[in-house]
């Protein structure tokens, strides 16, 4: 048995070598024990002291009193009908982060099995304040930024309670609670470890951030040397339509943004993804899609039309018919483009649907299977 932890401890967990090199010096060990507990950390997913079989017992004891590996806490768990988990999970307060605002905050992760690979979608933010209105997220507000070692934590997490279910591939996109570009330090950390083939060795073809079009931080984010793929939130053919539905918009209006996605260093095998979010009888027309199509006619890029997800807010689905005529203009005009139909929808877990619901109400809400928070 380990001794007891020390009153504050310090976290690793979400701490890159350097850092961990840093703590292992202040403490007088050798220094290349920090390279060990990175690896143990991230690629074994070692979640306590006493698993890392790579250090001596000394060392795992005194780990054990003078820091911590803190997940986040799962509040509840639901599942959908197609097999899709939506955690709802405790934070805590931001201790680590330079954000003075220490409230404790709930998010939510969503882990999507499929037949070769499994999606980790997480959160940035817990809310978020860039208030698209066809978003139930937005109605949250922004509680506060989430550090590096939450945001790494939901996927170690999720990765962990499904670990007899993996598939060989893992996806993870930056597209739960928040907008990523405004918590930008703490998501590029938590990214580097990610994306690491030392840490957790996620492909950066399979990790996505998705922005609502923070210019200065896609612009910020093509000069990095370890990023993950770029996904625009545009859902708009026009500056007085987008200006409706985000108003983020009014600060980065389209012709500016088209000009920023212009600009973007793509790599050799990158496209530039945009998503749309179909509403209907507002932005799913042929002319929407013909506009579409001219904003993106000098971009290599692909475009992800997404049917609205229902909630509690005042808009439609599309109607089938549309969705296909808009996805045939897109690709008669060279533009790559894709329905996704999103999943989880019966348990609030499909996309612009995470906002702490308990259930969902009239959306089939006995269809929701609660499961009880596990331990490791």
């Amino acid at each position: 048995m380990f001794p007891e932890m020390a009153r504050n401890p310090l976290n690793l967990l979400g701490k890159s070598p350097e850092e961990l090199r840093a703590f292992l010096q202040d403490m007088g060990e050798p220094t290349y024990r920090g390279r060990q507990i990175y690896h143990a950390l991230y690629a074994e997913r070692r979640s306590n002291f006493g698993a890392m079989t790579n250090l001596p017992a000394a060392l795992r004891e005194r780990l054990a009193r003078e820091a911590a590996i803190d997940l986040p806490k799962i509040v509840r768990t639901y599942r959908s009908d197609d097999g899709t988990l939506r955690y709802v999970l405790s934070l805590g307060t931001a201790a680590e982060s330079e954000n003075p605002n220490t409230k404790t905050a709930t998010i939510e992760t969503v882990f999507m099995p499929e037949e070769n690979r499994q999606t980790i979608c997480i959160s940035t933010q817990a809310g978020c304040s860039v208030d698209c209105h066809f978003c139930l997220t937005a109605t949250l507000g922004l509680i506060r930024n989430l550090t590096a070692s939450e945001i790494i934590g939901q996927v170690v997490l999720a990765l962990e309670l499904n670990r007899d279910a993996l598939k060989p591939q893992t996806n993870v996109v930056l597209m739960g609670q928040g907008e990523p570009l405004l918590n930008y330090e703490a998501v590029l950390a938590a990214l580097r470890i990610l994306l690491d083939p030392n840490g957790m060795a996620i492909s950066p073809k399979h990790t996505t951030l998705s922005t609502s079009g923070i210019i200065p931080g896609i612009e910020k984010l093509g000069l990095e040397k370890v990023r993950p793929k770029l996904a625009i939130s545009l859902n708009a053919s026009s500056n007085e339509q987008r200006d409706k539905i985000m108003p983020i918009n009014r600060k980065y209006p389209i012709e500016k943004l088209i000009e920023a996605c212009e600009r973007y260093p793509l790599r050799t095998w990158e496209h530039l993804t945009f998503e749309y979010v179909l509403l209907g009888g507002f932005n799913d027309s042929a002319q929407d899609a013909r506009r579409v199509a001219r904003l993106l006619a000098n971009l290599r890029v692909k475009v992800n039309l997404i049917p609205w997800n229902p909630g509690e807010l005042p808009f439609e689905k599309p109607d089938p018919s549309r969705v296909e005529e808009f996805r045939r203009i897109l690709t008669e005009k060279d533009v790559r483009a894709f329905v996704r139909y999103s999943r989880g929808q019966d348990v609030m877990a499909a996309c612009g649907q995470l906002a702490l619901l308990e259930s969902t109400g009239g959306l089939g809400s006995s269809t929701l299977s609660q499961i009880s928070p596990a331990t490791f």
